[in-house]
């Protein structure tokens, strides 16, 4: 951790009483060497008691081409339309995606938006830019998975698929998982593409969407980046001592189906007390790249908490031999972009929304590490 700025926010790091990230379940210090197995101890904490447990990955997984525009956006992009069929123990299940691909780029890397809307340009998604950057973008409509209608409406898509009830075992998946699922499977037929670089796939995610952006890569580690866009409580937020939602948020307003069950028992007094911490999350997808996205006036997102858990889940990446977050010796002010390091960090003026200036922030990230 940087001296200079681990000094200055030490007490306020120290007043957020953040759980140790390189200390295993028995007490000794996590290393390289067990790593893999320190993982495995925060990502079954947050399985347990947020996210819920994912099933195994579906046996085989291919796509079929629905519909295809090869010279959209004035002849520079081909979009097609695909069919995400997955063969798994229970049966067939199968979903749609768009794929957009640039004409003028030999095998692109790919942003894997995981999205609220389904039509190519929309208002969170200025896909003609993105790809004259030489991106292709995978969008998956999250509710193409399963619906999100609150209040435990499982009766679509994967939920209805794996017979979930509103009887969920404790540890039972929400839907923050099934759509992570959904990503995973997308990554799935990128990977069997020759017109792109499935290997340079970052998964992208505002809101809620980033919240399953980051527990997406969290488990599949075949992600080269993580992004996630003011993603708050059960993404990039440390709940510790915050000042954004609160697990009684989610209950009021039935979203609390996107956790599993365990996720409610944390009300109240018990908020701060979580056996597991978003830090954790974020650590998860060391020593892959990482990018933060906060908007100053996005209260609810807690934006300074989300630059404090990027700076303390820094320590895995620091122990794994990479720079983590690099950042002056000050809290970030709006306009800054801490990109040097394997994690970055942005904070933009304005409120909750996923802009051109957040997509314009992960292009230069990416195009950085990218050697462009």
């Amino acid at each position: 951790m940087q001296k200079g700025i681990w000094d200055m926010l030490k007490e306020i790091l120290q007043e957020r009483d953040l759980l140790p990230i390189l200390q295993m379940n028995d007490g000794s210090q996590a290393t390289k060497d067990n790593w893999k197995m320190r993982r495995e101890e925060m990502r079954a904490a947050l399985e347990k008691y947020s996210y819920g447990h994912t099933p195994a990955a579906p046996n085989r997984v291919w796509g079929v081409v629905i519909e295809e525009d090869p010279n959209a956006f004035a002849g520079k992009v081909c979009v097609q339309k695909i069919r995400i069929v997955c063969a798994m123990e229970k049966g067939i299940f199968d979903f749609p995606f768009q794929l957009i691909v640039p004409k003028n780029v030999e095998k692109p890397p790919v942003f894997l938006h995981i999205a609220f809307q389904r039509e190519i340009p929309n208002k969170y998604v200025p896909a003609e830019e993105i790809t004259d950057a030489g991106y292709a973008i995978a969008l998956m409509c999250y509710e193409d998975v399963v619906n999100d209608a609150h209040y435990g409406d499982y009766s679509d898509g994967l939920a209805a698929f794996f017979g979930v009830t509103l009887q969920r075992e404790p540890e039972e998946w929400g839907k923050i998982g099934m759509w992570a699922y959904g990503a995973s499977r997308v990554l799935d037929y990128l990977f069997t593409r020759e017109d792109v670089d499935a290997a340079h796939t970052a998964v992208i995610g505002h809101s809620r969407l980033g919240k399953t952006a980051l527990w997406t890569a969290a488990q599949d580690e075949r992600f080269w980046c993580a992004i996630s866009n003011n993603s708050g409580y059960a993404g990039a937020a440390t709940s510790k001592h915050g000042e954004g939602e609160r697990v009684r948020d989610f209950l009021r307003v039935g979203s609390w189906d996107w956790y599993c069950e365990n996720f409610k028992g944390f009300v109240d007094e018990k908020e701060d007390c979580k056996p597991y911490d978003q830090s954790w999350l974020l650590a998860l997808i060391a020593p892959r790249y990482l990018c933060v996205g906060s908007a100053i006036e996005d209260k609810g997102a807690d934006p300074k908490s989300e630059f404090l858990t990027s700076l303390w889940a820094s320590q895995a990446w620091e122990m794994l031999g990479e720079q983590g977050l690099v950042t002056p010796d000050r809290m970030p002010e709006v306009g800054d972009k801490l990109f040097e390091g394997s994690v970055g960090y942005h904070l933009r003026a304005g409120k909750h929304y996923l802009s051109r200036e957040d997509w314009n922030a992960y292009i230069k990230f990416l195009n950085e590490k990218l050697g462009r």
